[in-house]
C-alpha cells in the first residue's frame, strides 16, 4: 500500500475531498479499492473518446457538406467561407482559457458541459433556415468545442499513471483519427443519400451517448492547488492575440501579405502577445503561468506540434484539391484515397504510445518526423498520372511518421506540466495544431500560388498555346491554383483543348510540388527539436482501476 501511495501521490500530502463530488479521493490520494466504474481509467478514455468523435469528425464532414449548404440556402462564397472560418475562430481563441475552466471548476464539468452545448448546436445548425443562423450557431459549435478538448486530455492526464498516459494518448489518436478519416465519407453518404442538415444532426445521438457516460463514469479530479481565481486581464489579452493571428492567416491569401490590414493584424496580434506575456509574469495567478516555459520538453513539445501541424495540415490541404480536380474524383472517392493515411494512424498511434511508454519519447519522435519528411518529399514528386499504388504508399508512410508525433508531442506537453495546469496544457496543444495549421495553410499557400503563378505562363508558352486574351490570364492563375482547368471556349478542338488542361494541371502540380518541399525541409526541422523532448516528470493521475 505505501509503495502505491507513493507512486500515486509523486510524496506529497494527501488532499481532502473535492468540492463537487463529497467524499470522493482527491487525486493524489492512494488508491482506494475500486467502487463500481465510476473514476476507471479506461472506460474514463472510451467516454471522452465518443465526445472528442464529434469534434473529429466535424472537422472533415462538414467541408463535404459546405456546397449543398451553399446552393439550398443561395450563400455567397463569403459565406460559406464564414461556416469554416467562424468555428476556426472561435476554437483557436477559447482553447487556453477552456483549458484553465477545467483546471478551476473541474474537467468533469467542463467536458459534459462541452459535449451538452456542442450536440445541441450541432442540433440548431440542421434546424437553421439561413447561412447567418448556420455562421452564428458554428461559433457556438467552436467555443463548446474548445471546452471538450482540453478537458479530455486532463481527464486523461487525471486518471492514469504516468506509465499508461501514453498509451491512453495513443487510443485517444487512433480515435480522432479514425473520425476524420470517416469525416468525407460519411458527410459524402449523409449529402447524397439524406441531406446536408444529417452532417450536423449526426453529432447529436453522439453527444446524448457521450453525457449519459459522462455522468455514470467520470471522476471530477481536483489538483491540489487548482487555481481559485480567474486573470480576466490575460484572458483578454490572449483572446485579442490569438484572434488578430487566426484572422490574419486566413484572411491574408485574399488580402494578400504585403496588405496594411493583414500586416496590421499580424503587428496587433504580436504587440498583444507581447502585453500577455508582460502581464502573465506579474499576475498573482497568471492564464498560463510562464514557468510552465521553464519546462524545456514542454516548450520543445509545443514548438514540435506547430511544425507537425504546419506541414501536415498546409501540405495536405493542397491534395484534396489534387484528387479531386486533377484526378476528377468524388468527395466519397478522395475520402477513400486517403484512407491509407488515416489507417495508418489509426494502428500506429496505439503501437506509438506503448513503444513510447517504453524507451520514452525522443528517438520515437525523431524518427517519426524523418519518416514524414521522406514521405512529403515523396509526395512532392506525384504527377497528374500517379496511381493508386504510388499514393497510398506515401499517404501510408506520412500516416506512419504523423502518429507518434500527434501522441508523443501531446505525451510531452501534458505530462511535463503540473497537475493543476492540466488543463491549460490541453489547451495549449490544441492552439499549437490550429497555429501550425493556420500558419502552415496560409504559407504554403502563397508557396504554391507564387509557383503556379510562374510556371503556368510558361508552361502556356512552351506547349505553343494562343495567348490569353487580356485579364484571362489572372483569372486563369486563379483556377490552376486549386488545379482547375476552366471549360475550353466554344468551338475548341479537342486536341488544343486537352492541352490547355494539361499545362493547367502540370502548373498546379509544380506547385504542390513545391508546397510539399517546403513541409518536408520543415519536417526535417522538427526532427532537430524533437531531440529536446522527454517524458513528463510529474505524475499523471493515481494508479486505480488499471
Amino acid at each position: 500500500m505505501s509503495s502505491q501511495t507513493s507512486t500515486a501521490t509523486g510524496g506529497r500530502t494527501p488532499e481532502p475531498p473535492g468540492p463537487s463530488e463529497p467524499g470522493a479521493p482527491g487525486i493524489s490520494e492512494a488508491p482506494e479499492p475500486r467502487r463500481g466504474v465510476r473514476g476507471h481509467p479506461w472506460l474514463t478514455l472510451v467516454t471522452v473518446a465518443i465526445g472528442i468523435t464529434m469534434v473529429a469528425l466535424d472537422g472533415t464532414i462538414v467541408a463535404i457538406a459546405n456546397p449543398a449548404i451553399q446552393k439550398d440556402l443561395g450563400a455567397s462564397l463569403a459565406d460559406v467561407q464564414w461556416i469554416t472560418n467562424g468555428y476556426l475562430l472561435a476554437l483557436a481563441v477559447a482553447l487556453i482559457t477552456a483549458g484553465k475552466l477545467g483546471d478551476r471548476f473541474g474537467h468533469r464539468q467542463t467536458f459534459l458541459v462541452g459535449v451538452v452545448g456542442f450536440a445541441a448546436a450541432s442540433g440548431a445548425i440542421g434546424l437553421g433556415g439561413s447561412v447567418s443562423l448556420v455562421v452564428a450557431f458554428r461559433v457556438l459549435q467552436g467555443l463548446f468545442g474548445a471546452l471538450l478538448m482540453p478537458a479530455a486530455l486532463g481527464l486523461l492526464r487525471a486518471s492514469f499513471p504516468a506509465q499508461k498516459l501514453n498509451a491512453a494518448i495513443g487510443v485517444w489518436g487512433a480515435v480522432i483519427g479514425a473520425s476524420t478519416a470517416a469525416g468525407p465519407i460519411v458527410g459524402g453518404l449523409l449529402v447524397e443519400k439524406v441531406n446536408w442538415e444529417s452532417v450536423f444532426f449526426i453529432n447529436v445521438p453522439v453527444g446524448l451517448l457521450a453525457l449519459l457516460l459522462g455522468l455514470v463514469i467520470l471522476r471530477d479530479h481536483r489538483a491540489e492547488k487548482a487555481p481559485r481565481s480567474f486573470d480576466i486581464p490575460g484572458i483578454v489579452l490572449l483572446s485579442g492575440a490569438m484572434f488578430c493571428l487566426i484572422w490574419a492567416l486566413i484572411k491574408a491569401p485574399t488580402w494578400g501579405w504585403s496588405d496594411p490590414s493583414t500586416l496590421g493584424f499580424l503587428g496587433g496580434s504580436l504587440v498583444a502577445f507581447l502585453v500577455f506575456g508582460f502581464w502573465e509574469s506579474k499576475a498573482k495567478e497568471p492564464l498560463v503561468p510562464l514557468s510552465m516555459f521553464r519546462s524545456i520538453p514542454l516548450t520543445a513539445g509545443t514548438v514540435l506540434m506547430v511544425l507537425m501541424a504546419f506541414g501536415f495540415m498546409g501540405g495536405i490541404f493542397f491534395v484534396t484539391f489534387y484528387l479531386q480536380n486533377v484526378h476528377g474524383m468524388t468527395p466519397v472517392e478522395s475520402g477513400i484515397r486517403l484512407l491509407p493515411l488515416t489507417a495508418m494512424m489509426i494502428v500506429a498511434s496505439p503501437v506509438a504510445g506503448g513503444l513510447i511508454s517504453k524507451i520514452g519519447p525522443r528517438i520515437p519522435l525523431v524518427v517519426a518526423m524523418l519518416i514524414a519528411g521522406v514521405a512529403m518529399f515523396g509526395l512532392s514528386t506525384l504527377d497528374a498520372d500517379a496511381g493508386a499504388a504510388v499514393t497510398s504508399l506515401w499517404f501510408a508512410l506520412l500516416g506512419l511518421g504523423l502518429a507518434p508525433v500527434m501522441v508523443g508531442a501531446t505525451d510531452v506537453i501534458v505530462g511535463n506540466a503540473p497537475l493543476e495546469h492540466s488543463g491549460v496544457a490541453g489547451g495549449l496543444q490544441q492552439a499549437a495544431m490550429q497555429v501550425g495549421g493556420s500558419l502552415g495553410t496560409a504559407v504554403l499557400g502563397v508557396v504554391m500560388a507564387t509557383r503556379v503563378d510562374s510556371a503556368l505562363p510558361e508552361k502556356w508558352a512552351d506547349a505553343k498555346l494562343p495567348p490569353l486574351p487580356p485579364g484571362q490570364e489572372d483569372k486563369l492563375k486563379s483556377a490552376a491554383e486549386v488545379g482547375v482547368a476552366p471549360p475550353a471556349p466554344a468551338g475548341t478542338p479537342a486536341q488544343l483543348a486537352e492541352a490547355m488542361r494539361n499545362v493547367v494541371h502540370e502548373s498546379f502540380i509544380s506547385g504542390m510540388g513545391l508546397a510539399f518541399t517546403c513541409a518536408g525541409v520543415v519536417a526535417v526541422f522538427a526532427a532537430g527539436v524533437a531531440f529536446f523532448t522527454k517524458r513528463g516528470k510529474n505524475d499523471a493521475g493515481p494508479a486505480v482501476h488499471v
